[in-house]
């Protein structure tokens, strides 16, 4: 078990990234959502270790590691969303550093490090500098270091930036399978990247927690709410300001619109099935409103 009690971290200048986050966090996959900006590199960094929390407290098997980092750091794997290399080193000899400074032995770690390389599609690029590395291969070098040494946590932000779409289901998938015994925390702007995987999700937004359910509960908070219309291209504007707009699709009908609203929003609207997308655009959007008061 791994608890953020009352987590808060304010920059230097005032910025508070992080306002008053609790969280328990036990085996399974926990998907954090928040738009760009709302705290989610920060609070990962607190739960990683990587910088102490202003106030609060990190726990984890009930050991506080803001005093006793090691206690945590020993069983964690980690993805930064900034993930630095050794331009010069090759992929295996990059994680084999990496290795040796977990303290893995040299035998487990050379078969770790061909497990993980296969896992991730790089054996073909063994031989080229990281430096020649591109953006996505970057990333799936990042994956790999992370599941070094058999983390019992797994905490990753912004794991699928770069990478295409095969390669992203791929990760999800590893990451799912991982979970079943694992504390696995995943932090994401993209709805797809937690959909099909996360049982448990937490959305964050100016550093506060909204609002954690399962899926399924955050659909129910949208069920009929949720419509459909075609309407003129001059009309969009005008729709925009009064209702949240999740999609648009123009066609030659007109501009397909699917939108928030608790009631029927025009004559013309037909009422369609939520999904994830919307519930969380509904909680982001709702969010002013509640004034940081959070549902469960």
């Amino acid at each position: 078990m791994l608890e953020l009690l009352d987590v808060t971290k304010v920059y230097r200048g005032g910025k508070r990234a992080v306002d008053g986050v609790t969280l328990t966090l036990n085996p399974g996959m926990i998907g954090l959502l928040g738009p760009n900006g709302a705290g989610k590199s920060s609070l990962m960094r607190v739960a990683s270790t990587v910088t102490r929390p202003t106030s609060g407290r990190v726990l984890f098997r009930g050991t506080d590691v803001v005093s006793h980092p090691n206690a945590l750091r020993e069983v964690l794997g980690y993805l930064p969303q900034d993930f630095g290399v050794y331009p010069n080193l090759t992929a295996r000899e990059f994680l084999t550093y990496l290795a040796a400074a977990k303290g893995l032995s040299a035998r487990s770690a050379r078969a770790r490090i061909d497990e993980l390389l296969q896992l991730v599609n790089l054996t073909e690029a063994l031989k080229r500098p990281l430096g020649k590395y591109s953006g996505g291969m970057m990333r799936r070098v990042g994956i790999a270091q992370a599941l070094l040494g058999d983390p019992q946590v797994i905490i990753v932000d912004e794991p699928t930036a770069g990478l295409d779409p095969e390669e992203r289901v791929r990760f999800r998938n590893l990451l799912s399978d991982l979970s079943a015994e694992r504390v696995v925390l995943l932090s994401t702007h993209i709805v797809s990247d937690v959909d099909s995987v996360a049982a448990d999700i937490v959305v964050v937004a100016r550093g506060r927690l909204l609002r954690r359910g399962a899926p399924e509960d955050l659909l129910r908070d949208v069920d009929g709410q949720v419509w459909e219309a075609t309407v003129a291209a001059a009309e969009v504007a005008a729709v925009r300001a009064v209702h949240t707009v999740s999609r648009v699709v123009r066609t030659t009908a007109g501009v397909r619109l699917r939108m928030l609203s608790p009631s029927r929003p025009s004559a013309a609207a037909e009422p369609v099935a939520p999904d994830l997308e919307d519930a969380y655009l509904s909680i982001i959007n709702g969010s002013t409103a509640a004034h940081g008061v959070v549902r469960r």
